[in-house]
């Protein structure tokens, strides 16, 4: 049997790839063939062919992200969760070639017109895949502008803006200006995840506002929810004769959900949610001490609860909120230390407690230091799969120490991402060595939790997850 698939993660980087290897193992394994599309950060790969579909007996598709299904019309598709396929890939095969096939579609406007409902309904049940899509599509802007304006400051020196036209200030002010990006792309993209593409005038605009009246990141998510919901009301309750219907995407639709978006932007949304960021910028700045250690204890916590997934992605956002150019953010140092943890803990594990673990764990616990190093939380979930009940609180533990030890020492980082890598560039970390202790304190304490509470290999009978199948991350 042939079947295709397409796995998205809001990231593109390792649950994206790490669904694809399940899948392409299981289906080796069940003697089966599968061609997985991966729509990951580089673009899609590994492109579906319509002779690939023709031949399909299943379709599956693995994303937290939208994905476009019109190539998929008439059939039926298998729709999960990324993480659905890197737990169970077996089953969710056997899943899709058991469906049963749909029927013909019927071109006529009461079988469009339900079409067109049952879409609708289904944007408004994903709320967390609206926003993942939205930060999904932010998260390269704020990465590039926040690494460009390190490198300004490295070769330019602190003052870097001072120096108009020079290479460094160069850097800076591209970096600056993929920042200021940021706001309108996740605004534009919860939109677009929403309604498509008509959607996407209103969310940016939305999100440009947001981004210039100081209501910021959660202005842009009401903007973008706004939006999205706006453009499938237009279309839903506007009624145009048929020799007009044309003017609809491509003049009314943006006319008055612009409209609509820029006089609810100023009048509604603007000054009540600037109003809460600024109280609670307010609030974080007067953090020091043990308040600030018990903040960065549940941002480490939120890190490592499901290592990539809704519950870290939320600290992580609300971490590069907290970036503004030429400054270095606690918030965002303690999140990128606690981050690191889990890997970086397992992989030193495997190394201390090696009787505790088989050849292909050891093997992939030399690949968790380098996701760990480049601040890549995924790296931990082959491990967590397979024992969850022991993995799970060591590395929790483990992010809590490096996040609480970050913040309590007053580390800041300038940049969102980069791990251990961005250390080396100038001005890119307030209280280096300091924050270099609260990462290596971190990983000692997952390390030694879960080196002492893990039972010998000898005494696992029912392993879920095969390691020599499921490393996907050694790809990235």
């Amino acid at each position: 049997m042939k079947l295709v698939a397409i796995t998205s993660c809001p990231t593109g980087i390792a649950h994206t790839y790490m669904a694809a290897e399940a899948l392409q193992v299981a289906a080796k394994a069940m003697g089966h063939e599968i061609k997985v599309e991966t729509q990951g950060s580089v673009g899609a790969e590994n492109v579906i062919t319509e002779k690939d579909l023709r031949e399909a007996n299943g379709i599956i598709i693995a994303a937290d992200t939208k994905v476009d299904k019109s190539r998929f019309t008439g059939r039926t598709i298998i729709e999960v969760p990324v993480k659905e396929a890197i737990r169970d890939p077996k089953e969710l095969i056997n899943r899709a070639l058991s469906a049963k096939p749909e029927a013909p579609a019927k071109v006529d406007l009461t079988e469009q017109v339900s079409q067109i409902k049952a879409e609708e309904k289904e944007s408004r049940s994903g709320i967390y895949k609206h926003l993942m899509t939205g930060v999904s599509f932010m998260i390269p802007f704020v990465v590039a502008g926040g690494l460009l304006i390190a490198l300004g400051f490295a070769i330019g020196g602190i003052y870097v803006f001072d120096h108009p036209g020079s290479f460094g200030e160069t850097l800076f002010t591209t970096g600056k200006s993929a920042f200021a990006l940021m706001i309108p792309i996740l605004g534009a993209y919860i939109a677009y995840s929403i309604a498509d593409r008509p959607a996407l005038v209103p969310g940016m605009i939305g999100g440009y506002f947001a981004s210039t009246n100081g209501s910021g990141f959660l202005g842009a998510l009401l903007a973008g929810f706004a939006a999205g919901y706006l453009v499938i009301a237009i279309k839903k309750y506007l009624k145009l004769p048929k020799t007009m219907q044309g003017l609809m995407p491509i003049l009314i639709i943006p006319l008055l959900s612009a409209g609509v978006m820029g006089l609810l932007m100023v009048y509604v949304v603007g000054e009540p949610v600037a109003f809460v960021n600024k109280a609670l910028a307010d609030w974080l700045n007067s953090l020091n001490g043990t308040n600030a250690a018990i903040l960065g204890i549940i941002l480490g916590l939120m890190q490592a609860f499901d290592m990539g997934g809704p519950v870290n992605k939320a600290a992580y956002a609300f971490a590069t909120s907290t970036l503004v150019p030429g400054h270095a953010s606690p918030i965002m140092a303690a999140v990128m230390a606690a981050g690191m943890v889990p890997p970086l803990g397992i992989a030193l594990s495997t190394v201390l407690a090696k009787r505790k673990y088989t050849a292909a764990e050891k093997e992939a616990g030399k690949a968790c230091w380098a996701l760990g190093a480049s601040f890549i939380t995924e790296g931990a979930i082959p491990f967590a799969a397979t024992d969850p009940l022991r993995v799970i609180p060591s590395i929790m533990a483990g992010s809590a120490v490096a996040g609480g030890l970050s913040m309590a020492f007053g580390a800041g980082l300038a940049v969102p991402h980069g791990g251990v890598w961005v250390l080396l560039i100038p001005n890119v970390v307030t209280q280096l060595v300091p924050y270099i202790i609260a990462i290596l304190a971190g990983t000692a304490v997952t390390a030694g939790i879960l080196s002492f509470i893990k039972k010998p290999v000898s005494e696992y009978s029912n392993t879920k997850v095969n390691y020599e199948n499921v490393q996907g991350e050694l790809k990235l």
